[in-house]
């Protein structure tokens, strides 16, 4: 994979205009999680301490597009301004009227107000392409996050700007990935959980040719169950799925619980643990048993390489949370490379205290998915190709 990388770069005086996934949590007006603003902080301070001036846009939330950030305030980047500037130390002005041109304030960082409301974004509009590139010199896509969305603020300037490149955290993300489907160490195990078959089966199917050995959790583990026949009483499952299950059974070993946490509410009910056999119709499975846990724990000691995506049970909840840390803790003991991503995988991460002892953790959700699937991200796509036209 043949990428401009940023980071090589002679970026004095020029204008730059880094993509970033700034896209936080925020709560009361302030930022509740910084890990993403924390993460792209290097980046940006290459670029200021290399003398561009430093231009950063993101988004945040799922704002209306076309409509102005005074009449949705909720979408409004002014608390991921003020926690970068607390965490990087360097002053940063929120702009929102920016895709004309506009007068550089007196700071170290530019961060454009929420690019998803400006008309265009999510339709890639050739227009607003346009007018991001002619904002910069050089382009920086560093939010691998957002590299399977084809917009504006990711593939179409990319394919616009004078120069476009690939900042560190894209750069970092594409190399374990790659590393992962191309030349893993050998067992490949992947964990893939979470509540339903649909949103990952094409993930699944791509992985059973791949992998030695498949691990299947949480709603998606159901639906394996009850193609093997099992009643999973009133659990989260999909019997739709279920000869699709059946047939990527056949294709790859895929272990599944033999005891599980069981109850008839996900909070405010007893729970218990059962074999799998003894699910009774009004109860649901939450979590996996003991002796399924213990049965993971060989799997992945012996791995060489694990792919780690979805918890196997309902982890937010103390009841149902010990199945997740089990695992997460052997995925982090364990001296196999381990690449770990997804929403609910990071806040597990989180949970339960692994963060540093994973080798990596991704941030992407559905970009670190279409990658495992062997999709071409288009914004990858889009750097690839300006490379291979710069250097023809």
């Amino acid at each position: 994979m043949s990428i401009i990388d940023f980071m090589s770069l002679d970026i004095r005086d020029k204008r730059v205009l880094i993509r970033e996934d700034l896209n936080v949590p925020v709560a009361d007006g302030r930022v509740t999680s910084d890990a993403r603003i924390r993460a792209a902080i290097p980046t940006i301070r290459h670029s200021v301490d290399q003398g561009a001036v430093t231009l950063v846009m993101s988004h945040l939330g799922r704002p209306t597009e076309g409509v102005p950030i005074s009449e949705q305030p909720e979408s409004s980047l002014a608390p991921v301004a003020a926690r970068l500037e607390a965490l990087s130390g360097l002053k940063v002005a929120l702009v929102s009227d920016y895709l004309d041109g506009f007068e550089m304030p007196s700071a170290d960082v530019v961060l454009f107000e929420n690019i998803r409301v400006n008309p265009g974004e999510s339709d890639n509009s050739a227009e607003l392409s346009a007018r991001l590139a002619a904002l910069c010199d050089i382009f920086v896509m560093d939010a691998f996050a957002t590299a399977h969305r084809a917009q504006a603020s990711t593939e179409g300037v990319a394919r616009l700007a004078p120069v476009a490149s690939a900042g560190p955290l894209l750069m970092a993300e594409l190399d374990a990935l790659g590393r992962v489907m191309a030349e893993p160490l050998r067992p490949l195990v992947a964990v893939v959980g979470g509540s339903k078959v649909s949103t990952k089966l094409q993930v699944l199917d791509s992985l059973s040719a791949r992998v030695d050995q498949l691990i299947v959790g949480g709603g998606i583990a159901n639906t394996f169950l009850a193609a093997a026949g099992l009643d999973v009483g009133r659990s989260l499952y999909e019997p739709d799925l279920i000869p699709d299950a059946r047939e990527l059974a056949k294709k790859v070993t895929i272990p599944l619980p033999t005891d599980v946490v069981v109850a008839t509410r996900v909070s405010g009910a007893p729970s218990r643990t059962c074999p799998v056999t003894e699910v009774r119709a009004d109860e649901m499975i939450l979590d996996i048993g003991p002796d399924s846990r213990a049965a993971l724990l060989p799997i992945i000691e012996k791995a060489g390489t694990v792919l780690w995506n979805g918890p196997v049970g309902v982890f937010e909840q103390a009841a149902f949370a010990e199945g997740t840390r089990v695992l997460a803790n052997a995925i982090a003991s364990s001296t196999a490379f381990s690449v770990a991503g997804g929403g609910d995988t990071l806040a597990a991460i989180d949970q339960f205290g692994v963060a540093d002892s994973i080798s990596y953790v991704s941030t992407g959700g559905g970009a670190f998915l279409e990658f495992v699937e062997g999709k071409t991200l288009p914004a990858v796509a889009a750097l690839e190709a300006r490379a291979h036209n710069s250097s023809a």
